[in-house]
This record gives structure tokens, C-alpha cells and sequence, in this order.
């Protein structure tokens, strides 16, 4: 959560005022969740199974992306850049080792992005 604390803490005054955070499954949200509060960090927002059903959590300006791939993100931001990267040596092995992206510019609105997100596995 550190790493993910780090990114957070390197965008403006500003930009954290209207961040939210992306995970590509729920586990991840829910470390967001629960362990991003200490850190300040905000309320996670996910397409995997029940966090679609919560819909994007917070704000809808810049977004940290925890994994996933550029090239999809750049279909839905006009600027996509790696800010991090998540190493945990006690993790599933498809965990670490994971980019943390800064995606900021959306090319439509978030209410037309969001029904895309939504993944069932």
C-alpha cells in the first residue's frame, strides 16, 4: 500500500482532490479499502465482480491504475504514464511486480466508460 501511497502523494494538491483509484479485481480493492485509510488514500473502484455493482467510488479526475494494460487504458484516458510499481514478496505471483498508472484525460464520460469495466470471474 505504500507504493500505491507514494503515487497518490505525487500528484498536486489539486489532481488528490479529484483522484480516485482503480484495481483490476477485488482483492485489491479491498486492500485499498482497508489498508489505503491509514495512508489517507481514496475509496477503491473495481469491475470485478460485486465493486461493479458500487459503481466508481469518488471523484472521476485523475486515476491511479493498479496493473492492467497501457494500451486499454490509453483507449479511455489521453494520458496514460507508470508512476510505480507494487513488489510483495508474499503475494500471488501474479500480484507482484504489478505497474502502478497514472491515467489522467478521459476521452468520454465516466457513466459511458463505466458499464466496460464489468468482469465476472
Amino acid at each position: 500500500m505504500a507504493e500505491v501511497a507514494r503515487v497518490y502523494r505525487s500528484l498536486t494538491p489539486e489532481e488528490q482532490a479529484r483522484a480516485g483509484i482503480y484495481t483490476q479485481n477485488y482483492g485489491e480493492a479491498g486492500a485499498v479499502d482497508l489498508l489505503g485509510r491509514k495512508h489517507g488514500l481514496p475509496k477503491a473502484s473495481s469491475g470485478h465482480n460485486n465493486y461493479f455493482l458500487w459503481g466508481p467510488q469518488g471523484p472521476d479526475g485523475v486515476l491511479i491504475i493498479l496493473g492492467g494494460d497501457p494500451e486499454d487504458h490509453r483507449q479511455v484516458f489521453r494520458d496514460v504514464r507508470q508512476a510505480g510499481e507494487i513488489r510483495c514478496g508474499l503475494c500471488m505471483p501474479y500480484e507482484n511486480n504489478r505497474p502502478v498508472w497514472i491515467a489522467r484525460g478521459l476521452k468520454a464520460p465516466l457513466e459511458e466508460i463505466w458499464p466496460g469495466t464489468r468482469h465476472y470471474e
